[in-house]
């Protein structure tokens, strides 16, 4: 199991952390996240063989936030 942190831009309450928490949960291969509004970041643990960074990226942005 590999572990990221993404960047995010645009959360600023529960709702964000939910909504960010549950576009990475959906994806196949992520094991577990920690959302920090107030750090405005993302840990993911993840199997590589099964998601991509990308991939996990694109989740997030398609909910409305940027990763960086």
């Amino acid at each position: 199991m590999e572990q990221t942190t993404l960047k995010i831009e645009g959360m600023t309450c529960s709702h964000c952390e939910s909504a960010v928490d549950g576009a990475l949960r959906n994806l196949q291969g992520v094991q577990d996240v920690q959302v920090n509004v107030a750090k405005g970041i993302a840990e993911v643990a993840y199997n590589h063989s099964e998601v991509t960074t990308e991939s996990m990226k694109e989740a997030v942005e398609e909910q409305g936030y940027d990763v960086k």
